[in-house]
């Protein structure tokens, strides 16, 4: 059996600067597909167009030689989940994937009970493979839904219409126990009845987690080049309280800023992101957070699919890697644990890292009159009014 290392167990030690993890954090392992039939206009994610037929064979291999590359970094410990992320996943074929995770489990120290997400967009073909991927080892889907709603759909440019998104939805519920569904507000035009509507017949297919969060305009997307026209703050404000009670009602709990789950269906992946734990990304444009004993280090794979391909066959996936200073880790700590509704222990800075918490009690203290956190000696957490205003918090601890 896999061992289990306990969240909080972590005893670090910083001596003179010098960084010290006695323990390393929980690590998680993400597969980048950045494939898409087309590049949604929203979309600022590494994400390429297929045109045509996606190089499978090639692009198995590379990951797999990816993997090997990299374990130096990782012996030894156990990987507790895996995402594939995208692009769309779900453009590999179900053999393609239980090749994945055979040489994964061969390969590194796969737990017997990880947790095991794919992304999938609707659409009837798509839809088909359910069934393989499920039989693969795939115990968990992700749905890109945004809307059941045609024009909604038609605005923001997907490729399924609303009776794809419900027959993908049912399919994910008869062949996977736990599913997500993604949902989007502050779509062009949308109201706010629009909005719940969308939420109830997401809720009509049971799913275990929804992720609802509101469109924005990001850089170097078309729509931050020819922007539509979308609801007013106040009204996409309306929509969030609405959709957060509406859910509430339901039996979801708001674990996470975007995210609800039903009890004991958080998803673990994301979970360990949110509390600062390591990560091993390999694909195309993948990120990774790997601790070692005396230092912290961020990865990027190569981001073109081409170029990564081309690269990892010349046996050098990385096209770049960095070590955190020190003087980052707390608030690229805080940026991910204050995304959760419950927050974090106060060991757990400690543990994730290596430095006493007595660092940042000056800021601790000054969100805390400002009505932004609650601070305990059990648990250190964002008030309501610390989640809506997220950014205002965060800014609290660039400087610890």
């Amino acid at each position: 059996m896999a061992r289990t290392i306990p969240i909080f167990a972590q005893k670090p030690v910083s001596t003179a600067g010098i960084l010290e993890f006695k323990v390393s954090p929980p690590l998680a392992l993400y597969v980048h597909v950045p494939w898409c039939v087309q590049k949604c206009p929203y979309c600022d994610f590494n994400s390429h167009e297929a045109n045509g037929a996606i190089p499978e064979r090639q692009y198995v291999d590379a990951l797999i030689a990816d993997l090997q590359s990299a374990l130096p970094l990782i012996w030894g410990r156990p990987v507790v989940s895996v995402f594939f992320g995208g692009g769309t996943p779900s453009l590999l074929s179900p053999a393609a994937i239980d090749e994945l995770l055979a040489a994964f489990r061969a390969l590194a120290m796969l737990a017997p009970d990880a947790e095991i997400t794919l992304e999938a967009n609707p659409g009837t073909v798509e839809a088909e493979k359910f069934a393989g991927f499920r039989a693969a080892g795939v115990n968990r889907l992700s749905l890109g839904i945004q809307s059941f709603n045609d024009d909604h759909l038609t605005a923001l440019g997907r490729i399924h219409g609303a009776a794809e998104a419900k027959r993908a939805a049912q399919l994910a519920g008869e062949h996977f126990e736990s599913f997500n569904l993604d949902l989007m507000y502050g779509l062009p035009g949308q109201t706010l009845e629009q909005a719940l509507s969308d939420v109830d017949t997401a809720l009509s297919f049971q799913p275990s987690h929804l992720s609802c969060y509101q469109l924005t305009l990001e850089p170097n997307t078309r729509f931050a080049a020819f922007p539509p026209e979308l609801p007013e703050g106040d009204l996409c404000a309306d929509m969030q309280e609405a959709i957060e009670t509406r859910l509430a009602a339901a039996g979801f709990s708001n674990y996470e800023t975007s995210a609800f789950a039903r009890a004991g269906k958080q998803c673990r992946h994301n979970l360990n992101y949110w509390y600062f734990g390591d990560y091993l990304g390999i694909g195309a444009g993948a990120h990774s957070k790997l601790t070692l004993h005396d230092r912290v280090l961020r990865q990027m794979r190569w981001k073109h699919p081409n170029a990564y391909l081309d690269n990892v066959q010349q046996g050098q996936p990385l096209q770049e890697s960095r070590e955190i200073a020190g003087s980052e880790l707390p608030f690229e700590f805080m940026m991910n644990a204050l995304r959760l509704a419950d927050g974090f222990h106060p060991s757990q800075f400690e543990a994730r890292t290596a430095q006493q918490l007595q660092r940042i009690v000056p800021q601790l203290k000054a969100a805390e009159r400002e009505g932004l956190l609650e601070v305990g000696p059990e648990k250190i957490a964002p008030t309501l009014k610390g989640r809506r205003f997220l950014n205002v918090l965060l800014e609290r601890f660039l400087e610890s």
